[in-house]
């Protein structure tokens, strides 16, 4: 006798109406959009919040910076970034590794860092700071912000361990993926090194100058934090498609031929390909700033004049970032020693910038670049040219 299966519920019982209160977690949108989604939901019940942000920590140069943020109106802290070593309570969260709630914000009221002094302006007056590991590797901190004291109870604080928790899976998780692809084509990269004159030097003091270049700028093209640390990330994967160029062009000394001039310029359209295959091998070809990848590795040798490759695009036309990089990358290049060349000084790399600028390169870019001549400077002491480069 056959068994009829029946339903354990009349569909009159079941219940769709009630609304995911994270459901934009589940979007193609911005990180900074998720977190004030989070912002919107965790408000319901906790109205005291009036700021969640994100600092990730570069362990390079101990450098702690901004990153995403939920102020919705001012933003106290933007396009920030200072040493660790230079925040003491903050290295103590980390030593420690727990969370750190201050109920009463004043007791900073002294402080001379900047980030310390902007909390304070705002009138922010208690506190709760997560720190986020990754594989017991610190990656960063999680900042509640209530611009009322006390409010951080026992009571309130389990939840804040949860919601700092899942905060902190969901940038490591978008990071992480973006890092682990970074990885795999410096892998590929790497090949490309044994092949032509780049070191990693190069690739660690361009992405740096790629980011102050981009901070600079800022606020002229209403660019977060998360935008200024996509372009630091993806500037090092600008000449992956080098690995699809042979040796025979790639290390030759003398002057290409018109042929061979034909296929080097092939690179830029063959790291987008290299890129886009990667990007899908990952799971990341969806990710919502991957175009800022893209867009570096295939026209960060366009012209602001016209006369560049592979597409001849003009003045904006050419994407933001790939302007900026293209500016850090000549810049280096010209101030690194090369098998074929002695490394030019700043002064006259400088000095060679002004004059491309306006014609090969932008020159709102150039003129930020010059304008850090400092930073530049210590970039460069930090990262020493590879003398077997």
């Amino acid at each position: 006798m056959a068994l009829k299966w029946k339903h354990p519920q009349k569909p009159g019982n079941f219940m769709f109406h009630h609304q995911d209160t994270l459901r934009h977690l589940n979007e193609n949108i911005p990180l900074g959009e998720k977190l004030t989604s989070i912002h919107y939901a965790i408000k319901e019940q906790f109205g005291f919040i009036d700021r969640i942000a994100v600092a990730i920590y570069d362990d390079k140069t101990d450098m702690l910076k901004t990153y995403v943020h939920s102020s919705g109106g001012e933003n106290p802290l933007r396009h920030y970034q200072t040493p660790l070593a230079n925040a003491s309570s903050l290295q103590e969260i980390v030593k420690l590794r727990k969370p750190r709630v201050v109920n009463d914000l004043n007791i900073f009221a002294d402080g001379r860092q900047k980030h310390s002094k902007s909390i304070n302006k705002q009138g922010y007056a208690s506190s709760y700071t997560l720190p986020m590991f990754l594989n017991n590797i610190f990656f960063g901190f999680v900042f509640f912000n209530a611009s009322k004291k006390d409010v951080f109870n026992d009571g309130a604080l389990h939840y804040f361990d949860i919601i700092g928790h899942l905060i902190s899976l969901l940038i490591i998780n978008e990071q992480s993926s973006v890092r682990t692809l970074l990885a795999t084509v410096k892998t590929a990269h790497d090949m490309t090194h044994h092949r032509d004159s780049e070191t990693g030097a190069h690739i660690d003091r361009m992405s740096r100058y790629s980011r102050l270049i981009a901070v600079h700028i800022a606020d002229n093209h209403d660019l977060d934090d998360e935008y200024i640390e996509n372009v630091f990330l993806f500037s090092p994967l600008h000449d992956i498609g080098k690995i699809a160029i042979t040796d025979n062009i790639l290390q030759k000394k003398g002057k290409l031929t018109e042929e061979e001039t034909t296929i080097m310029r092939t690179h830029s359209h063959k790291g987008c390909e290299i890129i886009d295959s990667m990007l899908k091998d990952h799971g990341l070809d969806s990710f919502e700033n991957i175009n800022i990848l893209r867009n570096i590795a295939e026209f960060h040798h366009e012209a602001v004049n016209g006369t560049g490759y592979p597409n001849g695009l003009q003045g904006t036309e050419i994407p933001l970032e790939a302007r900026i990089v293209a500016v850090a990358d000549v810049f280096d290049a010209l101030t690194s020693k090369r098998p074929y060349k002695e490394a030019w000084s700043n002064h006259n790399a400088y000095a060679m910038l002004q004059r491309l600028a306006g014609g090969q390169l932008d020159k709102e870019c150039v003129n930020a670049l010059i304008a850090n001549k400092e930073q530049v400077e210590k970039i460069q002491r930090q990262f020493v040219e590879d003398q077997l480069g």
